[in-house]
């Protein structure tokens, strides 16, 4: 269990220097093709597809490596 925490926090060190030092990599997460926004002028839906489809092939890549 105390393997998890460690690997999760290293992931949290990662995603926070990602964030710091390439803010170009994110800004183009969730305005992918087959991202879907609708604005009103009463509410905006935004639905992230394609972004949450490749945010779960990098996590399903991160936790087979780590597993075996």
């Amino acid at each position: 269990m105390f393997r998890w925490f460690i690997i999760f926090g290293i992931l949290l060190i990662v995603v926070g220097l990602v964030l710091k030092f390439a803010p170009w990599l994110i800004a183009w997460f969730g305005k992918l093709p087959g991202d879907i926004t609708i604005h009103t002028e009463n509410y905006k839906l935004y639905i992230p597809i394609t972004s949450m489809i490749i945010a779960s092939i990098i996590v399903t890549l991160l936790i087979n490596l780590f597993k075996h």
